[in-house]
């Protein structure tokens, strides 16, 4: 089957999500697939494909021997009293079929809706929002490692815009922009985008530590926004990981000059 890999924002699965592929039976084959993320690191300005899924959602459904799966086949138009469907198929023939029950999952432009609206009394409103999106992408480090913190989902927060990125098993990232479309518009050139991108987007703090003499902890490491109300909790994380690293250290210390004496607490 080709596949067409379009503009499309990496998926994060929630609890809400795991329990709907636990009740057909494939949470265990999605899950693995892809990477946790226990928190959101923000970027101060100081500073899975959906592919894989879609496929393992369409080989559970080929278990079930009462569903077929027919590709490259439009949407035309239904009878809603009697179940007929009209498809159109890539070599432009209409195929029709009688079902029990219509289910239109067909997106934000739903053709099933449109069918709706001109025989029932469905009241219909759309409006465009001021913003568009646009994915980036950032590859792996020169020795093959991600660039940035993986457990994490990166937050850019701007005021009216931000940055996401999510973590690929192929240690790549992808970034989605949000931005209102009048600063898309205003990005004309290659200099204007770099511009735009080291001064809004720099990175952050790293390294946090200079040899053995000095390391960096909270704010001046890590500085976020005082209303996310994490500042203190990241800190004491920060305190909290360097003395378990400080201790290990002695352990291993102690236990290399009295290994008869002495058992590492953490091994």
């Amino acid at each position: 089957m080709e596949v067409v890999k379009g503009r499309s924002i990496n998926l994060a699965l929630s609890v809400r999500g795991r329990e709907a592929l636990r009740a057909v039976g494939i949470e265990d084959i999605v899950v693995p697939k892809g990477i946790p993320m226990y928190a959101r690191m923000i970027h101060g300005l100081d500073g899975k494909y959906r592919r894989k899924l879609n496929e393992v959602l369409l080989t559970g459904a080929e278990n079930f021997p009462n569903l077929t799966c027919h590709f490259n086949h439009k949407f035309v138009n239904c009878n809603f009293e009697t179940g007929e469907v009209v498809f159109e198929s890539k070599d432009s023939e209409l195929v029709n079929t009688t079902v029990d029950l219509i289910i239109g999952n067909d997106g934000a432009f739903s053709g099933v809706r449109r069918q709706m609206m001109k025989e029932t009394l469905l009241n219909y409103q759309q409006e465009y929002i001021p913003h568009g999106y646009m994915e980036l992408n950032i590859p792996p480090t020169a020795d093959g490692e991600f660039a940035m913190g993986v457990n994490y989902l990166h937050i850019w927060p701007r005021n009216e815009y931000m940055m996401i990125a999510l973590p690929n098993l192929d240690k790549t990232y992808t970034l989605t922009l949000f931005m209102p479309f009048e600063m898309f518009y205003a990005i004309k050139t290659e200099d204007d985008l770099m511009k735009f991108f080291y001064e809004k987007f720099p990175d952050s703090c790293s390294p946090y530590n200079v040899g053995g003499k000095a390391v960096i902890m909270g704010d001046a490491a890590h500085a976020m926004v005082p209303f996310y109300g994490q500042g203190m909790n990241c800190m004491r994380a920060s305190v909290n990981s360097k003395l378990f690293l400080l201790r290990k250290f002695l352990d291993n210390l102690l236990y290399a000059a009295f290994p008869n004496k002495w058992v590492p607490l953490y091994t």
